[in-house]
């Protein structure tokens, strides 16, 4: 197969292995290999005993992967989606014994800039958008059959869009006449009906987002990897998190937060049971790019990072 290599420059790197708290001869998960900027700066931090799982969805990541695996014995790759978590770590026999679990959510610069993955509107290409190209629904075909309410929704919630319905609408129109097949296209229809902004942003920036979540089924399967994320971790293995939309991080925020504390409504009864006792230590508040970093890397700007700890 021919792959794209891309330049992929991680996001976070620093803090992120920080509060990783590496073990030399650890079990740590890279739950999104992409080029692997994190977890070659893992892996060699690691002794001759600990080992690195990396999982990725994507046929181009996991070819770059195996790679990196070919060089070394201590990584083990696994395609597949992080919301499968728990299956992996099973059938790995490491549920329970993970030192480290991490994810970087989104979309990654090689598929970015790659036209043939259809993620960016910045080049015209076959308007794609899965993360995994052997299975689902491309995003040219979900347009192709798309009712314009759940259009209008998708636009909504997962663009956070005010103009939703006269996108969904336009597109609907369009896509009647003739089907919506390229990143072109789809820009040029939202173009005609949004304005730039006085930012620079392109109309159709938000729309893409949302299609693209929609097409991957992306909070969906954030929500399935927090909720298997205790069972995979050891004993004060350490969950991080970095996210790149408010959504996303809404959801990390809101289930490391939830985790941290004691059940409001047991809080005040004189001995509150075990299992409404809090199971994460939240290790530090919302860590964003520093201005330098931002300079090197704009794609890093709405990054944040988010790192809990599990307490037994």
């Amino acid at each position: 197969m021919s792959a794209k290599e891309g330049h992929h420059v991680p996001v976070l790197l620093d803090p992120l292995l920080e509060h990783l708290s590496l073990k030399t001869d650890g079990i740590y998960i890279d739950g999104t290999f992409g080029r692997g900027g994190h977890s070659k700066a893992l892996i060699e931090r690691l002794g001759a005993e600990g080992r690195l799982f990396v999982i990725d969805r994507d046929e181009q990541a996991i070819f770059f992967a195996k790679k990196l695996a070919q060089q070394d014995s201590r990584i083990v790759v696994v395609q597949g989606s992080f919301g499968s978590i728990a299956e992996i770590a099973a059938a790995e026999g490491i549920a329970g014994k993970v030192n480290g679990l991490f994810l970087d959510l989104g979309v990654s610069s090689p598929q970015l800039d790659d036209p043939e993955r259809g993620f960016s509107f910045q080049f015209d290409g076959p308007l794609d958008m899965r993360m995994d190209r052997s299975s689902g629904m491309s995003a040219a075909d979900w347009l192709d059959t798309v009712a314009e309410s759940e259009l209008r929704a998708v636009i909504k919630n997962y663009g956070e869009d005010i103009a939703a319905k006269k996108i969904a609408r336009v597109i609907c129109e369009a896509r009647d006449l003739k089907s919506i097949r390229t990143t072109k296209q789809l820009a040029e229809l939202i173009e005609k009906v949004i304005s730039r902004k006085n930012n620079g942003k392109h109309p159709a920036t938000k729309t893409f987002q949302a299609i693209r979540i929609q097409v991957n089924d992306e909070l969906t399967e954030l929500k399935k990897f927090l909720d298997s994320a205790l069972g995979v971790l050891a004993p004060f293995g350490r969950l991080s998190v970095i996210s790149f939309h408010s959504l996303e991080d809404r959801l990390v925020k809101r289930y490391m937060r939830n985790l941290s504390r004691i059940d409001p409504q047991l809080a005040e009864i004189p001995l509150v049971p075990d299992l409404a006792q809090p199971r994460l230590n939240l290790l530090t508040k919302a860590i964003r790019p520093s201005i330098q970093e931002v300079k090197k890397n704009r794609r890093a700007r709405s990054a944040v990072l988010r790192v809990a700890e599990k307490l037994r």
